[in-house]
């Protein structure tokens, strides 16, 4: 019999996934149901069309969704085959069962990136839980993600499991499972490239295994790809990888990469690419930087949410809903809660995260009474949010956590 203190624990538990479904319910009902059918889950369409056509045997990277979208399938040829279950679904199915998935995806991110916070809650941990997803659910990027039927949630999910689980595995019920530290960002980089830059980091980190478990498992799962659908895969990586025109129209709001802000300058071509250049160069100094001192500090989480902001300046586009990064970043601020002024700092970036301001900043542009420079400040909001978070977790995370003691990281860096 379950003792009266673990019958409570459960029942708080409860209650939190309650709090969550009662939050989320008009974000879901706003994007599956009252949302406008040919804008209705249009990015989850093209993946479903991708796992298609691999299953019909017609082109993947020819193939466009229908009007008035007319999007291609730009990822690496295993997220195509990954699409597959979602091919074999009626649509309206498809679209409910990927947001419910994104939804627990989001639950555990959360339950990762502000595990000393949900510690320090005890037996009142499930309430709590269920309060910071619902409180993250309401978050801008979050909600482009379920708009759109994104696959975000998959991408941050894997990263930030393998190196804050990595080392002890995951209880599942009363089975622990376990991966060598470092797969889970490999298969992450098969699926979208831009979690490469863990690699970097591991490289930069001196993670010799970790940064070898994640090479072997991409390219073996690249490999294994190729063997299935090889007409796919050489496309992908002899032309439509090389295509960015692929990805939309790169300089329009919602692209808050430091090359979209470029972009929006309006700049000559060779201006355009010297000055995102330096940028990019500064911003992954900075970043690199910082997940390393975090990564020598023991905080996991910190060292996550710092590649993270990585990837979104440095990419080439990245959309709103790639932002979902923040929830890391929020967990990395937050700690356990004990610093004030981290808490203040995690509460204020929240805040500002459930603002749009991409478009708030264009709708900003089209009136005449705003000078344009105000305008365009807006119009890069995100991307401000994420050269700050660098900044603020410099000064109140990296600066005030004890370091490991040099046992530890000389352990890390084994091979």
């Amino acid at each position: 019999m379950l003792s009266q203190g673990t019958s409570r624990t459960a029942a708080w538990r409860w209650l939190g996934v309650v709090v969550l479904l009662v939050a989320v319910a008009p974000i879901v009902h706003r994007y599956l149901v009252a949302y406008p059918d040919d804008q209705w889950q249009v990015d989850l369409e093209v993946y479903r069309e991708a796992g298609r056509s691999l299953l019909l045997g017609r082109p993947v990277y020819a193939f466009e969704t229908e009007v008035p979208q007319l999007l291609p399938f730009t990822y690496p040829t295993f997220s195509a085959v990954l699409s597959i279950p979602l091919a074999l679904l009626p649509w309206t199915v498809a679209g409910w069962v990927w947001t419910a998935f994104q939804l627990l995806l989001l639950h555990v991110i959360v339950g990762l990136a502000f595990g000393p916070l949900l510690a320090r809650a005890g037996r009142f941990s499930g309430l709590a839980h269920g309060l910071v997803v619902a409180a993250c659910a309401w978050i801008s990027p979050v909600g482009e993600n379920i708009r759109f039927g994104q696959v975000n949630a998959v991408l941050v999910t894997l990263c930030l499991l393998d190196l804050v689980r990595g080392s002890e595995g995951l209880r599942v019920g009363r089975f622990t499972v376990r991966w060598p530290r470092g797969s889970l960002i490999g298969v992450a980089v098969a699926i979208k490239l831009t979690p490469g830059v863990f690699l970097v980091h591991l490289a930069v980190t001196r993670q010799w295994r970790e940064l070898r478990n994640a090479v072997l498992a991409a390219a073996g799962v690249t490999v294994a790809t190729f063997l299935v659908a090889p007409e796919g895969s050489l496309e992908f990586w002899t032309s439509a990888l090389l295509n960015s025109d692929r990805l939309g129209p790169n300089a329009g709001s919602s692209n808050q990469s430091l090359r979209g802000f470029v972009l929006r300058l309006y700049l000559s071509d060779g201006a355009t690419t010297l000055v995102w250049g330096v940028l990019a160069l500064a911003a992954a100094v900075a970043g690199f930087a910082l997940a390393r001192a975090l990564h020598r500090r023991g905080d996991l989480v910190g060292e996550v949410a710092a590649c993270g902001v990585v990837a979104l300046l440095v990419s080439p586009v990245s959309w709103l809903h790639h932002y979902l990064w923040g929830v890391v970043v929020l967990g990395a601020l937050v700690g356990d809660a004990r610093v004030r002024a981290r808490v203040v700092a995690a509460i204020v970036g929240l805040l500002l995260l459930w603002v749009a301001w991409p478009w708030w900043g264009a709708n900003l542009l089209a009136e005449r009474s705003v000078p344009v420079a105000v305008a365009r400040f807006v119009q890069n909001g995100n991307l401000w949010w994420a050269c700050a978070s660098i900044v603020v977790m410099w000064r109140l995370v990296a600066r005030h956590t004890p370091r490991q003691s040099q046992l530890v990281t000389d352990r890390s860096h084994s091979v």
